[in-house]
């Protein structure tokens, strides 16, 4: 068996978070397979140092305006496919989706979209969800180990925000979000930070001007999702709320292949 490390962070502008240290931590970390959400950019606007790390093959998925959304892997293996997105025109043109294809799992990298804006953008994130869920039950059914990372963008349970009560009318934390998370569980999905603690103040993101990070006000909205065939090759689950350069903090797991 091998041990790999997969992480996983919202890093709020790709080209921003080099000049706060990313590549330098990614060197010390050395993560196997390392999923980004939110670059913000376009290959062709990135310099070749973000382009071609050492030692590692780089995919990238792009919105179709620049300065949008977008998801890049950095992979020390070379996955035997790469997709960019679910054939959903309406969501793949929004960059928020790399599938890898690997020997012993597929990994989504994903960066769900953002309700707050107005009610049509809440739909659409609904409805991002359920197409997401259906293209997922239909390669776990075809017998697919998956693993599923990112920035879902909603807290799921009371436990995963620090203020609860204050958000239950602010989307990332609606009942019909909070029940999508439910069901998409309940059709054979496991929140993988869960199968190894059960505490609470563990957030993955902060809002920044009212400099909720110094005082941990946050909110769990990062995560990494296996299959249920897929769970026992889990050996830890983790956050790293010490890494700076985001709004976000890198989530990631360990798992054996």
């Amino acid at each position: 068996m091998t041990k790999l490390k997969l992480i996983s962070w919202n890093v709020n502008g790709i080209r921003a978070s080099v000049k706060k240290g990313l590549l330098e931590w990614i060197d010390k970390e050395n993560p196997d397979i390392l999923c980004i959400q939110e670059t913000k950019a376009w290959a062709e606007q990135l310099d070749d140092e973000v382009l071609n790390i050492p030692g590692y093959k780089s995919y990238f998925s792009e919105a179709y305006k620049k300065g949008y959304s977008g998801v890049a892997v950095y992979s020390r293996q070379e996955p035997i496919s790469v997709k960019k997105g679910i054939g959903v025109e309406e969501f793949d043109r929004e960059g928020r989706f790399l599938i890898c294809e690997y020997e012993n799992f597929t990994l989504f990298n994903i960066y769900y979209p953002n309700g707050k804006q107005s009610k049509e953008r809440l739909k659409y994130k609904m409805d991002f969800y359920e197409a997401f869920q259906k293209y997922a039950e239909y390669l776990s059914k075809k017998e697919k180990n998956l693993v599923i990372c990112g920035d879902v963008n909603t807290a799921h349970k009371e436990i995963d925000l620090a203020r609860p009560k204050a958000n239950e009318k602010t989307s990332g934390f609606l009942p019909e979000e909070r029940a999508w998370i439910d069901r998409f569980l309940e059709s054979g999905f496991v929140d993988t930070l869960r199968m190894f603690t059960q505490d609470g103040e563990i957030y993955t993101w902060w809002d920044m001007i009212s400099r909720a990070r110094d005082r941990n006000v946050g909110w769990r909205i990062d995560y990494f999702f296996v299959n249920d065939k897929f769970k026992n090759n889990v050996k830890d689950a983790f956050t790293m709320p010490d890494v700076m350069g985001s709004d976000h903090c890198p989530v990631g797991i360990e798992i054996e292949v």
